[in-house]
């Protein structure tokens, strides 16, 4: 009875954990924001009522009026296709951040930013991966050294000891980060800490973006190199430790699977317990004199097998003909069988032990030449395995 895989269990098992966290957010993103989305809402529609009645504005006109300050806000900034502004943007949509705080108007603009993102998208994850694994490499050294020098019995450094660095250190660059957004935005601490969390982890809503006010693009380049140096070194830390995360994961699936092996190995060998059928004895032919000469023969050929001598011709002739090997006979031995070659063209003087002209013989061999001319004798008395 064939038992089922627990490689199928854990599948489903995914599955349906991703499915009831989808589930479970919407269902919490809808008590924690439904109520409060409506109370915003008339808020502005009261607003808005105010406004038309203290300004004798017509709803068309007030719609007008309401285009062109949506349409101003990108432009609060300041200018935001200067070199630094163009910069910022191409950050942006190389780390799949997107804020939208800023996006091409031009066909031009909008067909160039495509090509760019195919590009250079796949770049940067490359990037970050190697980055982040030679910083994992670094860390584990380090981590070595400090355990040796501490004089601990067992100096090696576990999968738990890195993660846990990771996980501090993720943790240690968004408080960071959070504590100079607080200073330089005039944002509270933990807005700072959501922006920070949401542009390392390239999610990017936009409602919080760095360097939008006081025309900070063009008027403070330590704060614009600061915010550009940050989010490439923070991408690559989160890099670092989500490649951690992913490694573990990966090798707890590689111990499943090997465990469901372990299984299949051990329910074949039951089944192999089992005594085969007995089979009819059937008599054998009388040997002869030649074929007795013939597999004397064939055995010593066999010796000049165990080099592993061969050549391409030999390969190629192999796939033209399709001839099928028995497991204990060599592509010569069919090739004799056939009658393609005699068994006495391998003992000829100057035979490099190839079945086919010298001319056509390119010589690929793993032993060396010297092997060629070895005797029969001396095959018998010497075996060496190839390498």
């Amino acid at each position: 009875m064939k038992l089922p895989s627990c490689r199928v269990h854990e599948q489903a098992f995914h599955t349906e954990g991703c499915a009831s966290n989808w589930d479970a957010g919407g269902r919490v993103w809808t008590a924690l924001e439904s109520k409060q989305e409506k109370i915003q809402r008339k808020k502005l529609d009261y607003r808005k009522f105010q406004l038309r009645i203290k300004y004798n504005l017509s709803k068309s006109d007030f719609d007008q009026i309401e285009t062109v300050v949506l349409l101003l806000k990108p432009h609060k900034a300041g200018v935001q296709w200067k070199f630094a502004g163009s910069f910022y943007f191409a950050i942006t949509v190389i780390t799949t951040i997107g804020y939208g705080h800023a996006a091409p108007s031009t066909d031009a603009g909008k067909a160039f930013c495509m090509g760019y993102a195919l590009l250079g998208i796949p770049l940067t994850l490359v990037m970050f991966q190697s980055l982040g694994e030679r910083i994992n490499t670094f860390v584990r050294f380090l981590l070595h050294k400090a355990k040796k020098c501490a004089g601990l019995r067992r100096p090696e450094v576990s999968m738990a000891n890195m993660v846990t660095i990771g996980f501090f250190s993720c943790v240690g660059t968004l408080c960071i980060g959070a504590a100079a957004f607080s200073h330089y935005e005039g944002w509270s601490y933990f807005h700072a800490f959501y922006y920070c969390f949401i542009t390392l982890t390239t999610i990017g809503f936009g409602d919080y973006v760095a360097l939008q006010k006081h025309n900070a693009l063009h008027n403070d380049p330590h704060y614009v190199a600061f915010c550009f140096v940050y989010i490439l070194m923070g991408l690559t830390v989160i890099g670092a430790f989500l490649n951690l995360v992913v490694l573990r994961f990966m090798t707890m699936n590689a111990e499943d699977e090997r465990r469901d092996a372990e299984q299949r190995a051990l329910l074949s060998g039951e089944k192999q317990k089992a005594p085969p059928p007995r089979r009819a004895k059937t008599q054998n032919p009388p040997v002869t004199e030649q074929d007795t000469r013939r597999r004397g023969l064939k055995s010593v050929y066999a010796e000049v097998l165990h080099f592993q001598t061969i050549c391409s011709c030999l390969w190629y002739k192999s796939r033209e003909k399709m001839v099928m090997l028995p497991q204990d006979m060599s592509f010569s031995d069919a090739l004799m069988e056939q009658g393609e070659v005699s068994p006495m063209h391998f003992f000829e003087p100057g035979s490099t032990g190839c079945v086919c002209s010298s001319q056509r013989c390119s010589a690929v061999s793993t032993v060396s030449t010297e092997l060629r001319s070895i005797s029969p004798f001396r095959l018998l008395s010497k075996r060496r395995s190839s390498v």
